[in-house]
């Protein structure tokens, strides 16, 4: 990134309310039109933090002291936005937000400042609700100032990997068609006549099929192996699969860390898998003229509250404990990183996670709790 140059004019750091609206450290990040831009985004959102922040509806703001800390909070946020996308903007999505907390949640940074970054975050987010009429953030993590709360434990142990991995084979299925007596078949027409949203009179052998279906197996499984964001989930399609050669290969443009293209290993189960998903979309209407790989049964791509509703379903049937836990999309990507750094190093788990610096990976730099209690029995 082009840096500025320091001037020493003092202009690059005015203030509004006494709030600073271009830091030091962002002066020192950007070139000169850039700043005049940030100048002009950050104006927008201070006033309206100091104005209408706390209570929209009712013209209700922040006092000044609360602003001030909030608006500087988001500003370091933007910094990490620019560094994660190894350039300026003033565009910031849910996906940029949920991984900077889930960076915090890994770090030593104390309780009250997670929970007080995801405060900035949200005013930061109920403001561009509000200027640019953007989806409101629901954020994948929550953390509260009780200092008697602790992170969220939402990592899965290789025995918890291995279950979810046997148990999605089961997910949703369905006696074969042939196999029952008319009896049982009727019962069996009904509950998918409610599955799939349609008359009991029109349920078929092909339906007892389509409930015993590929998608999900395919979808838990390339997530298991590559650790796919909620984001890469909803943009993949078809061409990314490449099956006969075990491999994910994810352009640029549809990565969310959008450097270079991807190419991600998946294991052999996976890749079978994905080939028998590829022959058997084929056959559903709702998936011509698309080539997204994965929609849900109201034909819309899957986002992360569909995927969290999945994991959490097939957790369930599983037996997972989730019990204080957040279980999430998410948890899935940490075990890749997590396992795949122990066994292979920060390298591998990079390249897997798709992470452009390496500092992102280092979160994952430690030892699971089984590990070191393995380690200190050996120690004696």
């Amino acid at each position: 990134m082009t840096k500025a140059k320091n001037t020493g004019s003092g202009e690059s750091s005015p203030r509004r309310h006494g709030i600073s609206i271009i830091t030091e450290p962002t002066a020192e990040e950007l070139a000169e039109r850039q700043i005049s831009d940030y100048r002009a985004h950050r104006e927008k959102f201070i006033k309206w933090v100091l104005n209408l922040g706390k209570g929209p509806e009712h013209g209700e703001g922040y006092a000044e002291a609360t602003a001030d800390i909030r608006c500087a909070r988001v500003d370091k946020f933007y910094r990490w936005v620019w560094e994660q996308e190894d350039g300026y903007t003033t565009h910031v999505s849910h996906e940029c937000a949920d991984e900077y907390m889930r960076e915090l949640a890994y770090s030593d940074a104390s309780q009250d400042t997670k929970a007080n970054m995801m405060k900035a975050l949200k005013t930061l987010f109920r403001w561009r609700t509000w200027e640019f009429d953007e989806e409101e953030w629901d954020p994948e993590l929550t953390f509260s100032n009780d200092t008697s709360t602790t992170n969220p434990r939402d990592y899965l142990s290789v025995e918890e990997r291995q279950q979810i991995r046997e148990t999605v084979l089961e997910y949703g299925s369905v006696p074969s068609y042939n196999s029952l007596s008319p009896e049982e078949r009727d019962e069996w027409k009904e509950y998918l006549s409610q599955r799939f949203v349609k008359p009991k009179t029109e349920v078929g052998p092909d339906d007892f099929d389509r409930a015993n279906s590929w998608k999900f197996p395919s979808l838990i499984w390339t997530a298991l192996d590559t650790g796919l964001r909620p984001i890469e989930v909803e943009r993949a399609t078809t061409g990314w699969v490449d099956a006969q050669n075990r491999v994910l290969r994810i352009p640029k443009e549809e990565s969310s860390k959008n450097i270079d293209n991807w190419t991600v290993s998946l294991t052999d189960r996976t890749a079978e898998a994905l080939a028998r998903w590829l022959d058997e979309r084929e056959q559903y209407e709702m998936y011509e003229g698309t080539d997204t790989l994965w929609l849900t049964r109201q034909a819309n791509p899957y986002g992360s509250h569909a995927l969290n509703h999945v994991l959490r379903r097939v957790c369930e049937q599983a037996g997972i404990d989730t019990e204080n836990r957040d279980i999430s999309w998410y948890s899935i990507r940490h075990s890749v990183g997590t396992f795949m750094a122990r066994e292979e190093g920060l390298a591998a788990a990079q390249a897997q996670l798709r992470h452009r610096s390496s500092k992102t990976t280092l979160r994952y730099d430690h030892a699971p709790p089984d590990d070191r209690r393995d380690a200190l029995n050996r120690m004696g």
